[in-house]
């Protein structure tokens, strides 16, 4: 398994149109894409010195494969309707993690 991760700073005065766009436009569209079987958006807790409000978004796929896939067939399309939107109020930083282990809690309790 392969997490791409979107870590992004936005400004106050767009927080609250970009946080709609995001549930409501921009990850159905990444998962839209057919590459990533899931979306997490998490608020990064945090007090950020330069203002805004950061967030993590993480797109699972299942291999770096076909996040190279997203990168050549998607990436740019989706990247700029953001930039067309909200450009000049947010920073993005990108990585990709790939998954070594991943471990479930057992509750033994009945």
């Amino acid at each position: 398994m392969y997490i791409y991760n979107v870590t992004v700073n936005i400004e106050d005065p767009a927080h609250d149109k970009w946080v709609i766009w995001m549930k409501e436009k921009h990850i159905p569209d990444m998962l839209a894409t057919g590459k990533f079987s899931k979306a997490k958006m998490t608020r990064v807790v945090v007090e950020e010195e330069m203002g805004g409000t950061t967030y993590s978004i993480q797109y699972t796929t299942d291999s770096k494969k076909t996040l190279e896939k997203y990168f050549k067939e998607d990436a740019n399309k989706l990247r700029k309707e953001g930039q067309k939107i909200f450009g000049g109020y947010f920073v993005a930083f990108r990585t990709e993690l790939d998954v070594v282990f991943e471990q479930v809690a057992f509750n033994n309790e009945n």
